[in-house]
């Protein structure tokens, strides 16, 4: 795994200074609920840390493709992926975090000085994964009878005017000439 570390330089310790950093991350796979994704090579990623007076903000991006499985037609396609690296470090225990802010949005800066890149990147990156990841939003799917992609055209056992599939009735075939009223 590639060196996520920032050692803070001695000058970001004065207020209004800021460094600029980058570096590439090996992600390798990430899971996000059930799904996987996979990259396949190094994310490229930029971080600028500002010194706000008292505490550090860590703010930059992740970049690189992904690729995973997509749940209607379960074929593997890739896609881009640009995360917002954010973090926020109060620099000494005796300093207050802003009002505004709950205890999961901001740490400590390490006695050390060193800044771990890695859960940042990782939060970045899962807050840019789809929710149900699709090849393309027209993605038909696959038959559920037969398994055929039907996104290649319509599957071998095909539907007959009756709605019926391989000799079995499509339950909502009674509805086909209900009369629906507005």
């Amino acid at each position: 795994m590639s060196d996520t570390r920032i050692l803070v330089p001695s000058e970001l310790f004065a207020p209004a200074e800021s460094s600029c950093f980058e570096g590439t991350y090996e992600a390798g796979i990430l899971k996000a609920a059930p799904d996987l994704y996979e990259f396949a090579g190094p994310l490229v990623w930029q971080a600028t840390v500002t010194n706000t007076g008292g505490a550090l903000l860590v703010t930059g991006t992740v970049e690189g493709v992904a690729k995973t499985s997509c749940a209607r037609c379960l074929n593997t396609f890739e896609f881009p992926v640009t995360g917002e690296i954010e973090g926020y470090f109060l620099l000494s225990e005796e300093e207050e975090a802003p009002e505004d802010m709950d205890d999961d949005e901001f740490s400590y800066l390490p006695k050390n000085n060193v800044i771990e890149l890695d859960p940042l990147i990782k939060a970045a990156l899962l807050l840019e994964m789809p929710l149900v990841p699709l090849c393309d939003d027209d993605c038909k799917g696959i038959c559920p009878d037969c398994g055929a992609d039907l996104n290649e055209g319509p599957c071998s056992c095909g539907e007959t005017d009756d709605g019926e599939k391989d000799g079995a009735k499509n339950p909502f075939s009674v509805l086909k000439n209900f009369p629906f009223e507005n």
